[in-house]
């Protein structure tokens, strides 16, 4: 049997730089970012860059041709948006625990709905709990869907990493994600070519990066260029090696959490899931150092010092190698 690592050249087969993508941009092809969280997501940090109507716009600047926001299981994006904007298309980051099925939580980005159709699927997930049901409520009402990031695990989940192939057979998509490992992503290129299925890369950001990094497909409306990707008719338009773009992400994000606005924060909430960082966010929030301008711009400036010389990205990347070489030795080709 062949492993996952024994496939190195699987990265060179649908990745281009932006410089290659003019002509196939002149010639009918669009470009999208399928994977953005706004202020609306309970981990974002709730300043006023992250509303969705500033997203919407920055989107359009960088030249996207469709624009959606998948938020944690939320859509409070299209409630303030509106759900019929022309050039908006609605999405949501839907998350699910099927224990008897999966083992762990996975995470599934779901498109062009309407209202009643996210009551509907959102109620299945939650009440059912069975990855399969919810599946099949997007085929029967012809849903776009895709597959997150298949090899990154909620912290405080036990990954039930062979149930990730099985998985993958179920979906028209997979995600390249650009806050994630390399090598993971690699092993998600792998089970795309295997089982035929399209790939996206996304930036998942969740400090304003919309369109950094974007997938070109044909396509004059968002469910041709969907399906052309689910066919493999599409590119992937990378320029930055993934730790750069991290350390990007994490270096926006300290800004990000210095310039909170305390009336959006109470409006829509934030937490980062890790306890320790919530607690100083939250002194940062309580004494208003936002308001102490000279401590909040050293401090700021120094961690973003630290966070610029890559070294939290690197030691998260260490941290994360035990679980990479386990996928290396679980999953078989």
């Amino acid at each position: 049997m062949i492993t996952l690592f024994q496939r190195p050249d699987i990265s060179k087969q649908k990745i281009i730089s932006s410089e290659r993508t003019a002509k196939l941009l002149e010639n009918g092809w669009h470009r999208a970012d399928l994977h953005v969280h706004t202020c609306c997501s309970y981990d974002v940090p709730p300043a006023r860059s992250m509303h969705p109507e500033n997203l919407f716009n920055k989107g359009k600047s960088r030249g996207l041709d469709f624009i959606t926001f998948t938020d944690h299981d939320t859509v409070k994006a299209y409630d303030l948006m509106g759900w019929n904007r022309n050039d908006l298309t609605t999405g949501v980051e839907l998350s699910i625990n099927d224990q008897e099925n999966v083992g762990h939580t996975v995470h599934i980005n779901v498109f062009e709905f309407d209202k009643q159709q996210y009551k509907e699927f959102n109620q299945l997930a939650r009440k059912e709990n069975n990855i399969y049901s919810l599946i099949d409520y997007f085929k029967s009402n012809d849903l776009p869907y895709m597959y997150n990031h298949p090899f990154w695990f909620q912290l405080g989940d036990r990954p039930n990493i062979l149930a990730v192939p099985e998985l993958a057979k179920n979906f028209p998509v997979i995600e390249y994600n650009m806050q994630d490992l390399k090598q993971k992503n690699l092993f998600s290129m792998v089970l795309a070519q295997r089982y035929g299925k399209g790939m996206v890369v996304t930036t998942d950001s969740h400090t304003g990066s919309i369109g950094k990094v974007h997938t070109i497909a044909k396509g004059d409306d968002f469910r041709e260029y969907f399906t052309n990707i689910s066919k493999g008719r599409s590119y992937m338009v990378i320029d930055e090696p993934i730790w750069k773009h991290l350390t990007g992400e994490m270096s926006a994000w300290i800004e990000l959490v210095f310039s909170m606005e305390k009336d959006i924060r109470e409006e829509m909430g934030f937490t980062t899931g890790v306890g320790k960082i919530d607690r100083i966010v939250d002194l940062l929030d309580k004494y208003g150092l936002n308001h102490h301008h000279r401590f909040n711009s050293a401090a700021m400036n120094a961690m973003q010092l630290v966070s610029r010389s890559g070294l939290p990205v690197f030691l998260y990347m260490l941290s994360k190698q035990p679980q990479v070489s386990r996928i290396g030795k679980m999953v078989n080709v």
